[in-house]
Parts: structure tokens; C-alpha cells; sequence
């Protein structure tokens, strides 16, 4: 299993893969992606989840990327379990990162028919996973194409946390996340999107701050930090602009945890 403090380094290495070697990643690769499915940690803990590494032709779209892989992400349905879904799938895509494997998030893509029923619960969402055939790391600031950390941060504190949330990957680049910290505290907000946009935008970008609280963990982590999430009815009543709240951060230094 990856600890948490080697997938943080990859939050500022780890890119969108588009071409891939078609060739079947070798079986011992495939058991250990695996085994890392199993030891995936859950923003909610009560969903029934479960994530299928499946061959190249299980998934159909016409935004469907090529890859020799695709990974599948399965979960019931209940409050919350889009980002969820963006919590646990991108600790895997930190983990591919690690491994020098080229990974994209799909999120037009459907199961093609012969693989409908390889769980039962509902399939989410998927991400192509194979040998890369370009460059799978970035390797300056500069190929990042992100909003300025004032634009998604209105406070000051914890900004090392913030710039590992304001490089996470989301859907057509949106990046629909906002922040606002205390020193205690990282409260997530989610940008409001038109009535013509929802249908599309909406769900897709529940996954994506799912995306970005599990860059805003491993950043805390290490800084040694331990988080708790939870819901701050203040920080609702708080929220920017055109915004919805979507949970707390609650930070505790463990240092601190052990001299009480």
C-alpha cells in the first residue's frame, strides 16, 4: 500500500494522459493496481463502492480517450457519493502518477455492453489508465493552466493546502471549487452553474471537488495535520457568491492531539 506522504508528491507532477501504448499493462502491474483499489480510503464511509480495472474495450463514448485499461467506478446512490466518487478515484490516479502510467478522467464515457454488469451497484464514472505514449508528468508551474489562488481562496491561511487543491484536475479545466480557511478550518464551496449548464456541468463537478478535498488531505497530512471532515452550518450561512457549501476540513495538529 502507498502511504498518503508519497501520493502528496505526485499532486504536483501528475498530468491528463490522451495518447497511450495499446499493448495490456503486464499481469504483476495489474495485481498491484489491484491491491491499491482495496486499500482506497472513502470520504464517506457508509457507501457501497467498488472499482473494476477492466480491458480496452469496456468502455464506448465519443469523448472516450484510447487506453489499453480503463478503470470503473461503481457506487449506490445517496447524498453525497459524487464526490465521493472524486475522493477515492483520484488517490488511484495519484497512485498511477507513482507508477509512471498515464491516467485521464472520463466522465461522457459508458460501459459498452459486455461489461453493464460487472458490479452490482451503478456505474459513476471512469478513467483510462495504460502506459503512456507522451510525457506523463509535468515538469514546470507553468504547464498548469489553473486559476490564480486568489481567485478560488478570499482568506490567507493554509495557502500550501489551497495550491494543492488549485491543481487538481476537473472537468473541462472548470476548476468550480472555493475556499475560504480559518486556522482551524478549510471550508469547500462548489460554483453555481445555469439552468443550461446543470444537466451537464453538475454532476461532473460534485466529482471534481471530491477531487480537490482529497488534494486539500494529503496536503494537510503533510503538514502534519489530521483532518476531520464535517458539516459547519456557519460556513453555510457564510458561503460566497454563487456558491453551495459542501463540507468542512476541521484541522487538528497531531502534536497538539497528543500533549491533551
Amino acid at each position: 500500500m502507498m502511504k498518503n506522504n508519497e501520493l502528496f508528491e505526485y499532486i504536483f507532477k501528475r498530468k491528463s494522459t490522451r495518447k497511450y501504448k495499446m499493448e495490456a499493462l503486464p499481469g504483476d502491474t495489474c495485481k498491484a493496481i489491484e491491491e491499491q483499489m482495496q486499500d482506497v480510503m472513502p470520504l464517506q464511509e457508509e457507501l457501497k463502492t467498488e472499482m473494476k480495472l477492466l480491458p480496452h474495450d469496456a468502455v464506448k463514448g465519443l469523448l472516450a480517450i484510447k487506453a489499453p485499461h480503463y478503470l470503473l467506478f461503481f457506487s449506490e446512490k445517496k447524498k453525497g457519493y459524487l464526490e465521493n466518487a472524486g475522493y477515492m478515484l483520484q488517490q488511484m490516479d495519484l497512485y498511477l502518477s507513482s507508477m509512471e502510467l498515464g491516467t485521464c478522467w472520463l466522465g461522457m464515457a459508458k460501459p459498452t455492453s459486455g461489461f453493464e454488469n460487472v458490479s452490482s451497484l451503478p456505474y459513476v464514472i471512469a478513467m483510462a489508465v495504460g502506459a503512456p505514449a507522451e510525457p506523463v508528468h509535468r515538469t514546470t508551474e507553468e504547464q498548469y493552466k489553473r486559476k490564480l489562488k486568489v481567485e478560488i481562496c478570499s482568506t490567507t491561511h493554509h495557502g500550501d493546502m489551497i495550491e494543492a487543491a488549485r491543481l487538481a484536475p476537473s472537468a473541462t479545466n472548470s476548476q468550480p471549487w472555493r475556499f475560504r480557511t480559518t486556522r482551524s478550518a478549510i471550508h469547500a464551496y462548489r460554483v453555481n452553474v445555469s439552468l443550461l449548464k446543470a444537466w451537464l456541468y453538475e454532476r461532473m463537478n460534485k466529482i471534481d471537488m471530491g477531487i480537490a478535498l482529497c488534494h486539500l488531505e494529503l496536503a494537510a497530512e503533510a503538514e502534519g495535520f489530521r483532518v476531520t471532515f464535517l458539516q459547519d452550518e456557519e460556513a453555510v450561512e457564510d458561503r460566497p457568491l454563487g456558491t453551495q457549501y459542501t463540507i468542512t476540513l476541521q484541522l487538528e495538529k497531531k502534536n497538539d492531539s497528543l500533549q491533551q
